[in-house]
């Protein structure tokens, strides 16, 4: 990608990890199976595993024990449970997640822009930094805000709120890049402006599928389309 030659419609690009700019669900997946598997519990595959994703560690690992989305596990097979993922997740972190195609093309245009970029995601920091470091994107970044460096987490909007404020930003003027509903709930209510990415994971669900207030403002298909809708935005 070329040097933007548009002046940027945000003060603030905000951007989530998993889903959208990394694929790694190979690393979750083989932390879920070596936990399922010490637990003496049914194996999970990497396309359940991939719709498990999205909402913090804590939340997989619940799914992972009860295969639903939002049923909560008993509290001391969860304790034992995160402990082993914990323990797995921190060897295996990076080993097999990738950039998805155009990714790093897409930054590069981004900090051409000289908007503050932001990495806002519910990955815990212990896994984030190290994973963003992995795969050498950690300098595109003014700096992160983790899961587990807020209260709540996306789809609660304090992250991004948090990101705005150190940023001296108003958050009507700012956009999150995201590849789920949470990212479409976290930005609106954040006053945030939301563009999509087609290819992430949303629960197994297609993002082109949602409506109403949960529609995102733009959906792409590739980093590579940021030029052209931050043109269209700007207008």
């Amino acid at each position: 990608m070329n040097k933007a030659t548009i002046e940027c419609p945000f003060e603030l690009v905000a951007i989530d990890l998993d889903g959208t700019l990394v694929d790694s669900v190979g690393d979750l997946h083989m932390a879920v199976s070596s936990m399922l598997n010490s637990m003496a519990l049914q194996p999970a595959s990497v396309e359940e595993v991939r719709k498990w994703v999205g909402s913090g560690v804590e939340r997989l690992v619940h799914r992972a024990l009860t295969r639903c989305m939002d049923t909560d596990a008993e509290q001391l097979q969860l304790k034992c449970a995160l402990g082993l993922f914990q323990e797995t997740y921190q060897s295996v972190n990076g080993q097999q997640s990738r950039l998805y195609p155009d990714v790093a093309q897409g930054l590069e245009w981004l900090s051409t822009l000289s908007t503050p970029m932001v990495l806002v995601t519910n990955k815990a920091a212990r896994f984030a930094y190290p994973l963003v470091e992995s795969l050498k994107i950690d300098h595109f970044f003014d700096f992160c805000i983790a899961g587990d460096e807020v209260a709540t987490k996306k789809p609660d909007p304090a992250a991004l709120l948090q990101a705005a404020s150190r940023c001296q930003s108003n958050p009507r003027r700012c956009v999150l890049i995201g590849d789920s509903i949470s990212d479409i709930k976290a930005a609106r209510a954040a006053y945030f402006s939301s563009i999509s990415v087609s290819y992430g994971y949303n629960h197994g669900e297609s993002v082109r599928l949602l409506q109403g207030i949960l529609k995102s403002d733009a959906i792409i298909d590739s980093f590579s389309e940021l030029p052209a809708v931050f043109k269209h935005m700007s207008m």
